[in-house]
C-alpha cells in the first residue's frame, strides 16, 4: 500500500508541532492526527503561563543572578531522585542532554523563531531546603511575552505555511486506536473518524464514531500528551508507597483529552513505558468560577509569605511553605486524611503574591498589553485575581478572625475549624514578625526571597503581621488538590526513538512531550524544577524531527 506521507504524527499538541516543525524544514511529508477539532491546534500548552527554564541567560544576568549548567545540573539531579536502573537509563541522559541545552542554544532556537520573554526571571519551586536536594538554587522561570499562545504560535505559523505549500495534512476529529506494525517496524495507524464538532478550545467534545480511517508512512511519531485529564488513570498509577492513598477527590488542571490513550496502545503494539507511578500534581487548586472543562482547576502560583493550614487548622511543617516542595506538601496534605487545605492571609498578601496559572487568567501578558502589565504595579489585586475574590467559591474575605474562621467553616468539606487552633497558628506567626531575624524558618524564607530584588519589588509582600487591621482584611483560600502532568512514560532514546521491554529501539516509532516523559521515559525523575514541560515538550519533538529526517536522508 502506498504511504499517505513520509510521516504521521499523532497529537497536534506542542511536541507535535515542534516536530512537524523540523520535518517540514528538511521537506518531508507530514500527516498530522488528532481526536480534537482544529480549534485545539497547541494542545494544552495554549492554556500555559508559557514559563521556561533557561540556565545563564543574559535575563538572570541582568537580574544579578549568577546560574551555570553545572549548578542547574546538580539542582536537577537532586531534584529528579534517579534511583532506578534500567527506567531512569534514558531519562538520566536526557536530563544532562536538556540541561546543557537550557544552558545552550535553547534561548536561541527560540529567539530565532520570534519568541520573547519577560525582563524579569521567577524563582519557582525553591525547594526543601538543602542544597544538594530538591529545588532551583536560583531564579530561572522565564516567562513568555505572551504566555502559552506565544510558545504555540511560533511553532504554528511555520507549519500552517508548511501546510500552504503542500507538506502538511491535518487529520482532525481523527482518533488513533491501534499502530500499524509490520516486520517488526511501526509503518502507520488505524483508527475512528469522531463527528465533527464545534466547540471551543479546551471544551469536552463528543466521540461518536462517524467512520475508519487508516494512515501509512515512513515513520510515526507519538505526540498524544499524558494523563492528568483521566482520573481514573491517574489513580490506577498513583504511587501509594510514596504520597499516600490517591486522594477520595481531586480536581482537573487539564483539559478532558488529555486521556493518555496512547500510552496503552503504543504498549501494545510492542512500546516499553518507564516509571508509570511518576507523576506531578498540585496543592494549591481552585476551582474556576467560569469553567472551560469539567472540574477545571486553577493553580494559584503563590509568593512564599501565606499561612498554610490543614484541614484541622494546623500549621504545615518546615520546609512545605508556599511555592517550595510540591510533592512533599501533597504527601503532607493527604497524610491528614482530607483533601484540601487552607491559605490564611492579608489584602496586600494577595495583592502583590497571589499569581494564576493559565494565559487566560494572565491578559495582560497574554495580550502584550504593556500599559496593562505596568498597572499590576498599582495597589490593587490584578483583575483575575479580584474575580476570583468576588466570584471564587474557595474564597472567604472578612474583617476579623472570628468572622473568618466562620466563613471557613462554612464551606470546609471536613472537620470545622476552631477559632483557638487557628488563632494560636497565627499569633505565634506574628509574634516572629517583630524583628528583622527570626527563628521562623517561613519568615527566613520570606527574606531570603525580598534579597532577591525583583521579588521585593513586584511579588513578596513586607512581611507584617497577619492581624494588623492596617494591612486586611483577611483573606481564606480553600485549596484543592488538582491532576496535571505525567511525569513517566514511553521509553525513549535521544533521538525520540520508542524502546521495547527488551531496552531495543522500536523501528520506525518515536514520542516526544509528555507521553515520553518528557524525555526518555521520566526526564523530571521524581520532582519537577517548573517551567520545564513546555521545554521539554519543544526538546523531545525536536530531537524527533531531526532523527527522523537524517534517518529519511
Amino acid at each position: 500500500m502506498s504511504e499517505d506521507a513520509d510521516v504521521i504524527v499523532v497529537g497536534a499538541g506542542l511536541a507535535g508541532l515542534v516536530a512537524t516543525y523540523e520535518l517540514t524544514r528538511a521537506g518531508r511529508r507530514v500527516v498530522v492526527v488528532d481526536q480534537e477539532n482544529e480549534a485545539n491546534l497547541g494542545g494544552q500548552a495554549f492554556w500555559s503561563l508559557g514559563g521556561l527554564f533557561l540556565v545563564d541567560s543574559p535575563e538572570q544576568r541582568r537580574m544579578g543572578v549568577k546560574d551555570s549548567a553545572e549548578l542547574a545540573l546538580s539542582d536537577w539531579l537532586g531534584s529528579a531522585g534517579f534511583d532506578r536502573e534500567r527506567e531512569d537509563h534514558w531519562p538520566r541522559k536526557w536530563a544532562e542532554a536538556y540541561v546543557a541545552f537550557a544552558a545552550g542554544e535553547k534561548r536561541d532556537y527560540l529567539h530565532g523563531l520570534g519568541l520573547r520573554v519577560m525582563p524579569t526571571v521567577g524563582w519557582a519551586e525553591r525547594g526543601a531546603g538543602t542544597a544538594a536536594g530538591h529545588g532551583n538554587s536560583v531564579p530561572r522561570f522565564h516567562l513568555t511575552w505572551g504566555t502559552g499562545p506565544e510558545v504555540v504560535r511560533v511553532f504554528r505559523e511555520p507549519v500552517l505555511a508548511a501546510a500552504a505549500r503542500g507538506l502538511v495534512t491535518f487529520r482532525h476529529r481523527h482518533r488513533v486506536d491501534g499502530l500499524i506494525v509490520e516486520n517488526g517496524a511501526a509503518v502507520g495507524v488505524r483508527g475512528t473518524v469522531l463527528a465533527p464538532s464545534d466547540e471551543a478550545r479546551g471544551v469536552a467534545s463528543g466521540r461518536e464514531a462517524a467512520g475508519e480511517f487508516e494512515l501509512r508512512a515512513q515513520a510515526v511519531v507519538v505526540t498524544s500528551g499524558g494523563i492528568g485529564g483521566n482520573q481514573e488513570l491517574v489513580r490506577k498509577n498513583w504511587p501509594a508507597d510514596r504520597l499516600g492513598a490517591a486522594p477520595r477527590s481531586m480536581i482537573t488542571g487539564v483539559p478532558a483529552y488529555v486521556d493518555g490513550r496512547m500510552l496503552e496502545i503504543t504498549e501494545d503494539a510492542g512500546g516499553s513505558i518507564v516509571n508509570r507511578d511518576r507523576m506531578w500534581h498540585y496543592t494549591e487548586g481552585i476551582k474556576n468560577w467560569d469553567p472551560v472543562w469539567p472540574d477545571h482547576a486553577i493553580r494559584i502560583i503563590p509568593g512564599p509569605s501565606s499561612l498554610w493550614l490543614d484541614a484541622t487548622g494546623r500549621r504545615l511543617p518546615v520546609p512545605l511553605f508556599p511555592g517550595h516542595d510540591t510533592l512533599a506538601t501533597l504527601r503532607h496534605i493527604v497524610a491528614t486524611g482530607h483533601d484540601y487545605s487552607w491559605f490564611v492571609l492579608t489584602r496586600d498578601i494577595v495583592e502583590k503574591e497571589f499569581a494564576l496559572s493559565g494565559s487566560e487568567q494572565n491578559p495582560d501578558i497574554t495580550g502584550k498589553d504593556l500599559k496593562l502589565v505596568l498597572s499590576r504595579a498599582r495597589k490593587g489585586a490584578p483583575g483575575p485575581v479580584q474575580a476570583f475574590l468576588d466570584k471564587g467559591e474557595d474564597f472567604v474575605v472578612r474583617r476579623t478572625l472570628a468572622e473568618l474562621v466562620d466563613g471557613m467553616n462554612a464551606i470546609a468539606p471536613g472537620p470545622k475549624l476552631e477559632l483557638a487552633q487557628v488563632e494560636r497558628e497565627i499569633l505565634a506567626r506574628d509574634r516572629e514578625v517583630d524583628n528583622p531575624y527570626s527563628k521562623d524558618f517561613q519568615l527566613m524564607s520570606v527574606a531570603n526571597a525580598r534579597a532577591y530584588w525583583p521579588d521585593k519589588l513586584t511579588r513578596v509582600a513586607r512581611p507584617h503581621r497577619l492581624l494588623d487591621p492596617a494591612h486586611g482584611p483577611l483573606i481564606a483560600v480553600r485549596l484543592h488538590l488538582l491532576t496535571r502532568k505525567t511525569l513517566g512514560g514511553l521509553e525513549t532514546t535521544l533521538n525520540s526513538q520508542v524502546v521495547r521491554p527488551d531496552g531495543e529501539p522500536f523501528d520506525g516509532l518515536y514520542a516526544a512531550g509528555e507521553v515520553a516523559g518528557f524525555g526518555g521515559g521520566g526526564v523530571h525523575g521524581y520532582n519537577a524544577l517548573e517551567g520545564t514541560f513546555l521545554g521539554g515538550c519543544i526538546f523531545s519533538g525536536r530531537a524527533a524531527g531531526r532523527a527522523i529526517a537524517r534517518r529519511l536522508g
